[in-house]
């Protein structure tokens, strides 16, 4: 399964940057012009999850694999973007074949970097992107029920049904009212593939000395609206990505930070996708699997192959929990905490599982 995040904004406001450190590679240039970015630069990045290292420990695992998120850094779109500006539809395309969108938004000023529309204004930026796809949307929604409309008695139930959620979703966005899913909901319009129907995450840009008067009226927006919301320095996330291990721990601690602002990102990204994760353990490998929340458990063995759904018996299940307490599958097991869950059972985050099958 294929997760991906594009990282969108306007030009120079950080996402390259943003990118070159969650991918920690000089894949994509950041350079203090427009549209440095042509083609969408793409990195998979393992998602930080501390309860890997613990299940490994226990079983003695050789090896371990982190589930990923694939992100993508997508050029700055500008005003008019929909039309063709700048680079246009070619961006828009790029959007359309990701599952959730990573808002950069510049807050912080640099007389050296130059911005688009010639001053730092991030509500002013997020209305310029949010329009852009919301014109896109329309004029896409205009076209597809234009050829639905001109037979409209050879519309099956199901075709119907798509016409009417088509129509309503433009009524809303003609109105100028966003459809994009607030947190943690699914979006009713999301069989229709709009642009701006997609969770969407904002992400602060900002100096090293943290939080300023942009933050507080993106915070306060992001609430009134529904959104994720956080703050990052690209440009410290990048000077961390570069260092050795030991450097990175000394160099985040001197800022007094925990961890860095990038696993953060990753893990909110993943949390926008709507993602949950379960492991499988054991002296091979531990490995963190990725499935939607409220899956069932033969979902959930699809995940590692096919055939597991296609003759699932049941999942032996522990909780991370009661695996770590029990100190492991013969420790879980003779505490009564195994369970054998049948296929109407819906996987929980940090789930243990060993699937049963026959095929």
């Amino acid at each position: 399964m294929g997760f991906k995040c594009g990282i969108v904004g306007l030009p120079n406001v950080g996402k390259s940057t943003l990118f070159n450190a969650l991918t920690q590679t000089a894949a994509a240039e950041a350079a203090n012009y427009p549209f440095c970015t042509i083609e969408p630069n793409v990195g998979c990045v393992g998602v930080p999850d501390a309860r890997l290292g613990k299940l490994a420990a226990i079983a003695k695992s050789k090896k371990i694999i982190p589930t990923q998120v694939e992100f993508v850094d997508i050029a700055g779109l500008v005003r008019g973007a929909s039309k063709g500006e700048g680079l246009g539809n070619q961006f828009l395309g790029h959007i359309k074949s990701t599952d959730a969108i990573i808002h950069i938004l510049r807050c912080f000023k640099n007389e050296d970097i130059t911005h688009v529309d010639g001053s730092v204004d991030p509500i002013r930026d997020l209305s310029t992107i949010e329009t852009e796809l919301m014109l896109a949307d329309i004029d896409s929604l205009e076209k597809r029920l234009a050829k639905f409309n001109k037979k409209p008695h050879m519309l099956s139930t199901d075709v119907k049904d798509s016409h009417d959620l088509m129509q309503e979703a433009l009524s809303l966005l003609a109105s100028g009212t966003s459809i994009a899913p607030k947190q943690g909901q699914i979006s009713r319009f999301k069989g229709l593939e709009l642009l701006s129907d997609k969770p969407v995450l904002l992400v602060c840009n900002v100096p090293e000395q943290g939080d300023n008067e942009y933050t507080k009226v993106v915070k306060e927006y992001a609430g009134v609206n529904g959104y994720e919301f956080m703050t990052v320095s690209c440009a410290v996330e990048a000077e961390l990505a570069s260092l050795e291990p030991d450097e990175r721990t000394e160099f985040l601690h001197s800022l007094g930070m925990a961890e860095a602002g990038l696993s953060k990102v990753i893990r909110s990204g993943y949390k926008l996708l709507n993602l949950c994760t379960f492991f499988t353990a054991g002296v091979e490998e531990t490995r963190a699997w990725s499935v939607n929340v409220n899956s069932p458990a033969p979902d959930a063995a699809a995940e590692i192959h096919t055939d597991f759904k296609r003759g699932f018996i049941c999942a032996e299940t522990i909780s991370y929990d009661d695996y770590v307490s029990c100190n492991g599958e013969a420790g879980a097991k003779a505490a009564g905490k195994l369970r054998l869950e049948g296929k109407d059972y819906i996987v929980q985050d940090g789930d243990v599982m060993h699937f049963r099958f026959n095929v």
